[in-house]
C-alpha cells in the first residue's frame, strides 16, 4: 500500500499536468469538497479535496494497480473533460437551476458523458485502460460518497 498523498504531492501533480497541456486554469485546495476534484466553469478552476483523493485511489487503485500520482492524473483528465466541454459547448447553465427535472437530468448526463470523452484525450496510451476502467467504476463509487 502506497503512503498517503500530501497536498502539495497533489498540487505539483495537477500543476505539471497543466503545463505540460498548455492549460490556464487555475487550482486550489477545498478540504470541504464532497468529491475528489471538481472543474468549475464561472472561476475556471479545478478544486480538489486531498481527503477525498485519497480515499477515491485507495476504492480504484485495487481494480486499475497504478502509482496514487497516475490515479491522481485519472481524476484530473476526466476535470479537464469537463474544461474542454465547457469550451466547445455553450450549455444552457439556467436549466440546471430553472429547468425541469428531466431536462436537468439529461443535460447533467451529456455534460458527464462528454467529460469523460474529452477526458480521455489527454490520457497517454499507457493509461487509457485504467482511465476506461475508471470511468465505467465512478458511477458506482459516487454513490458511496
Amino acid at each position: 500500500m502506497e503512503k498517503l498523498l500530501y497536498i502539495w504531492d497533489i498540487e505539483e501533480i495537477i500543476k505539471n499536468t497543466l503545463q505540460e497541456h498548455k492549460l490556464d486554469i487555475n487550482y486550489e485546495l477545498n478540504n470541504k469538497l464532497p468529491a475528489p476534484m471538481s472543474y468549475n466553469v464561472s472561476t475556471n478552476t479545478i478544486k480538489f479535496n486531498y481527503l477525498q483523493i485519497n480515499g477515491y485511489i485507495a476504492n480504484i487503485n485495487f481494480k486499475i494497480k497504478e502509482t496514487d500520482e497516475d490515479c491522481v492524473k485519472l481524476i484530473l483528465f476526466h476535470q479537464l473533460g469537463y474544461f474542454l466541454d465547457f469550451k466547445k459547448n455553450k450549455h444552457d447553465l439556467r436549466t440546471l437551476k430553472y429547468g425541469e427535472d428531466e431536462e436537468k437530468e439529461q443535460l447533467l448526463a451529456l455534460i458527464e458523458r462528454n467529460s469523460w470523452e474529452y477526458g480521455r484525450t489527454f490520457v497517454p496510451e499507457k493509461l487509457l485502460k485504467s482511465y476506461d476502467k475508471v470511468r465505467s467504476i465512478d458511477k458506482m463509487l459516487l454513490k458511496n460518497y
